[in-house]
């Protein structure tokens, strides 16, 4: 018999968060998050609390967990994209249809006492979480950015009376051998035909505190119509900020400024923390620390992190200048290839970026969602 309970106590907390520890240990494509940051879902001043709601379950067995899942209520989402949803998150589950359904049940029931008449997932409380269930790519590495799963959870959830509502591709980017600088020429152009030119900046801090204000902004506008973004608030700022002062490489961001030194695009590339997190099982420890700083220093992989651009520019080229950049930094760097992590399928324009490189599309992640009222009939 499984028993579904929610999470309440400090015991169940640690217990929700080591679950895929265990599950993964040994994996080697599974990459886990950073522990410290992960916990912070189980404090009441967490940065979400203050637009979100959610509730955590185990699963037992026998004494033993045997699957976990979360419910976030995400209320400035439904209030953008007018939807009445609770997303699903950090589902975990052995591969048994019974405790999937218990596990989903309780999901469910969590939204239609909140009056909500869909669930969908998963995702987290924003697109700056991890998203997407892996279905395609279960022998690759995954990003430090994203989750990696078992094959058999699409089974499970399907089984739950989930569909498909949006794929995701992620891509490898190698530097094309026949480039010759062909697209470094045509980023020249277009950055003299309209009047471009890249922001300087001598550090990290240097780095924001120039520009923080105008990246925010801009992926506030650029990203407004992608599935599952939520607005920025200002703990959300915050808590980007301080993350990327540990993890930002000024050798891997660019910033485009028009001719009134105003932000028109901005890109940030992460040196991959994959291997360097995998061994610590995601707890930040002395060695895991310097596997973590000789990643920053010398990566191998980099991340492509997010990349905003003014909307009045986005028909203008301004795409063949971010290839550009990234062809160099992988051309003179030492890097061996670049991540793209998440890009909607019917993100047309940026695949279609993508080709002018060595590119492999290895992977693919889906957004399922389900009716509750039609499950109701």
């Amino acid at each position: 018999m499984v028993n579904v309970v929610e999470v309440k106590t400090k015991k169940q907390q640690k217990e929700f968060l080591n679950f895929p520890l265990r599950m993964y240990k040994n994996n080697p494509y599974f990459v886990p998050p950073l522990y410290a940051d992960e916990a912070k879902i189980f404090r009441k001043d967490y940065v979400y609390y203050d637009t979100s709601e959610a509730v955590y379950f185990l699963a037992e067995r026998d004494g033993k967990t045997v699957g976990r899942i979360s419910g976030i209520l995400q209320r400035s989402s439904n209030e953008k994209w007018d939807q009445k949803r609770v997303r699903f998150t950090r589902f975990d589950c052995i591969d048994d249809a019974e405790v999937a359904k218990a596990l989903f049940d309780a999901v469910e029931n969590f939204a239609k006492e909140r009056g909500m008449t869909e669930v969908v997932g998963p995702l987290g409380f924003s697109d700056l979480e991890r998203e997407g269930l892996l279905i395609d790519g279960f022998e690759e590495l995954s990003t430090f950015e994203e989750q990696y799963n078992f094959p058999y959870y699409g089974k499970l959830i399907e089984a739950c009376g989930y569909g498909k509502e949006v794929d995701w591709i992620e891509s490898k980017l190698s530097y094309p051998q026949d480039e010759g600088g062909k697209m470094e020429k045509m980023a020249d152009y277009i950055m003299k035909r309209y009047n471009l030119h890249f922001g300087e900046a001598k550090s990290t801090k240097d780095f924001l505190d120039r520009y923080a204000d105008d990246f925010f902004d801009l992926l506030d506008r650029s990203y407004e119509k992608i599935y599952g973004t939520v607005p920025f608030t200002d703990g959300m700022k915050k808590m980007m900020m301080d993350n990327f002062k540990l993890i930002i490489n000024i050798n891997y961001v660019a910033v485009v400024l028009d001719e009134n030194n105003k932000a028109v695009c901005l890109g940030l590339c992460f040196p991959s923390l994959a291997k360097a997190m995998q061994k610590s099982k995601g707890h930040l420890t002395p060695a895991a620390l310097i596997r973590v700083l000789n990643a920053l220093r010398h990566p191998k992989i980099i991340d492509l992190a997010l990349v905003g651009v003014d909307p009045e520019y986005e028909n203008r080229g301004i795409s063949t200048v971010v290839v550009a950049e990234l062809m160099k930094m992988l051309r003179d760097r030492g890097v061996d290839y670049a991540e793209t992590n998440l890009n909607l399928e019917d993100n047309y324009s940026i695949r279609n970026a993508w080709k002018r490189f060595d590119q492999v599309e290895h992977k693919r992640r889906r957004s399922y969602v389900k009716s509750l009222a039609e499950n109701e009939k």
